[in-house]
């Protein structure tokens, strides 16, 4: 479990915000278009990804015009970058309830 903010390095969530999204094996699952943070303890708990067309079709989400918004878990981040990598493949995803679709 990685927790975004908790690291040595802080970043701002605007740094986040248009950073390519891609699982363990490399596929590019979409872009952030934003986060969301608990009001409890003023943590990063999900980020909003806008899904690519294949992601959305494979991971349930498909809309008939336009991609799909999920919210990921920030449990799900493994690596912060020039690209987010998270710890599982997109086949693994379409297993978990953890990524749920949220207002753009």
């Amino acid at each position: 479990m990685v927790d975004i903010l908790a690291k040595t390095v802080l970043m701002n969530s605007d740094e986040l915000v248009g950073k390519d999204i891609i699982d363990s094996s490399g596929t590019v699952l979409g872009q952030v278009k934003g986060t969301k943070v608990s009001l409890k303890n003023w943590r990063v708990t999900h980020l909003k990804i806008k899904l690519s067309s294949q992601a959305s079709e494979q991971l349930g989400f498909k809309k008939l015009f336009g991609s799909a918004t999920v919210c990921l878990p920030v449990s799900l981040v493994s690596a912060v970058g020039d690209v987010i990598t998270i710890n599982s493949m997109l086949s693994e995803l379409r297993q978990t309830a953890e990524i749920t679709e949220c207002p753009e």
